[in-house]
C-alpha cells in the first residue's frame, strides 16, 4: 500500500479520524480530570503497557486471543487508582444508551472500557473527597461533552499533570496519507522525565514536528546529551506512582485486534522520542489502539501497510506529547513551559 506525502490534519488532533469523539471533564478545586474517546461505533482496540507502575482496566480484554474484538470507549483519567473509577461511569452512560457487548438476543448490554490512570495527587489541589471520590461524576460529563473538537493543555486528564520540570497536559497530532489512511494520537503527558532538552527550550519530539505546532523552536543540537545526566530535567522527586504517560491512538485503517495491538507496541516508540528516560519503574505508561476500519489495508503487502502506520503512529504521539506541553497553562507550582520560556 502506497502511502505518499504525509501531512497533518485539518484538526491535526484525535478527531481527524471519522467517527472518534473525545469529551473533557475537570474538578478544578482538585487539579483532576477525566478524558474519554467515544467511537462512533464499536471499534477494533489493542493495548500495550510498558511503565513499571500501571494502573489500568481491562487491558487483558485487550488480548487478540480473548473473546471480545471490540470496545465502546477508552477513558483516560488522573487521580491514580481512584481515577479508574470514572470508567465505571463512562459504563453506566454508555449501557443506558444501549452501547455495548450483547450476547445473543438479550435487551441487556455490557459496555466495554478499557481505562488507564496517571498520578497527579500531589500537585496541590483539594483531595478531601470522603467516601465520594469525582471520578464516576467526572466519567459521565466528559461523555456528555464529547465533540469532534476539544480542548488541550489543562484539560481533562491532562488538567493536573506535571511532565519532568514543567507543567504537563493533554495533547493530540494527527497525520494523513495521500492514500487516504489517517492515524491520530491523543495523549496525557504526567512523565517523570524530561520532555525538553536539559538547558534549551527545546522539545526533544521537535524533530517530528509539523508546522511549528508546538512553538517552532527547532531541534535540540545534534550531539553531546549522551553524556549528561539521564535524570537531567526529570522530576525532582521520583516517587514510585507520582507519574505516568497515557494516551489514545485512533486510525481508519481495517484493523484486527493482533494488528492493533502491534500498532500500540509501536506506538510506545514514541513516547521514546518525546521523554528521557521513559517507561521508568515510577511511570505507568500506556498506549491504547482504535480503529475504525473505513480505509482497506488489503492482503497484498499487508505487513508493509501496518510498517508503516505504526511508524506514523509513534509520531503522532511524540507530537502529541509536545504538543500537551506546550499547550499547558502553569497550576500552582507547575510553571508551563510558555510561562518558563516567555512565549
Amino acid at each position: 500500500m502506497y502511502l505518499g506525502a504525509i501531512r497533518k490534519g485539518p484538526r491535526n488532533h484525535i478527531g481527524d479520524i471519522d467517527g472518534i469523539l473525545v469529551g473533557n471533564a475537570q474538578d478544578e478545586a482538585a487539579r483532576t480530570g477525566v478524558t474519554v474517546v467515544l467511537p462512533g461505533m464499536r471499534a477494533v482496540a489493542g493495548g500495550d503497557v510498558r511503565g513499571g507502575g500501571p494502573g489500568t482496566r481491562e487491558t487483558d480484554l485487550l488480548d487478540p486471543s480473548c473473546l471480545v474484538d471490540a470496545v465502546d470507549a477508552i477513558v483516560l483519567s488522573g487521580g491514580s487508582s481512584w481515577g479508574l473509577e470514572a470508567a465505571s461511569g463512562v459504563a453506566a452512560w454508555l449501557g443506558a444508551r444501549g452501547r455495548g457487548y450483547r450476547v445473543g438476543g438479550s435487551p441487556l448490554v455490557s459496555p466495554i472500557v478499557p481505562a488507564a490512570i496517571l498520578f497527579d495527587l500531589m500537585n496541590g489541589g483539594d483531595k478531601g473527597w470522603g467516601e465520594e471520590p469525582p471520578y464516576r461524576a467526572l466519567g459521565r460529563a466528559a461523555c456528555e461533552a464529547a465533540a469532534a473538537d476539544f480542548e488541550l493543555g489543562n484539560a481533562g486528564a491532562g488538567l493536573g499533570a506535571v511532565a519532568g520540570r514543567y507543567k504537563g497536559g493533554l495533547g493530540s497530532a494527527s497525520a494523513v496519507s495521500e492514500s487516504g489512511l489517517a492515524v491520530g494520537a491523543l495523549i496525557a503527558a504526567n512523565p517523570f522525565g524530561a520532555v525538553v532538552a536539559p538547558g534549551t527550550d527545546r522539545f526533544w519530539a521537535a524533530p517530528f514536528e509539523m508546522d511549528g505546532e508546538f512553538g517552532g523552536r527547532g531541534a535540540p543540537d545534534v550531539g553531546g546529551f549522551a553524556t549528561l545526566d539521564p535524570l537531567s530535567g526529570s522530576k525532582a522527586d521520583a516517587s514510585p506512582g507520582g507519574n505516568t504517560t497515557i494516551g489514545v491512538v485512533a486510525t481508519n485503517a481495517d484493523l484486527t485486534p493482533a494488528d492493533a495491538r502491534r500498532i500500540a507496541i509501536m506506538a510506545q516508540d514514541g513516547l521514546a522520542r518525546a521523554i528521557r528516560p521513559v517507561h521508568a519503574p515510577v511511570d505507568g505508561d500506556t498506549i491504547f489502539v482504535l480503529a475504525t476500519g473505513a480505509c482497506p489495508l488489503g492482503k497484498e503487502a499487508r505487513h508493509v501497510a501496518l510498517s508503516a502506520l505504526g511508524a506514523l503512529a509513534a509520531d503522532c504521539v511524540a507530537r502529541a506529547v509536545a504538543r500537551g506541553v506546550y499547550e499547558a497553562s502553569s497550576l500552582g507550582t507547575a510553571v508551563s513551559f510558555r510561562d518558563r520560556h516567555r512565549i
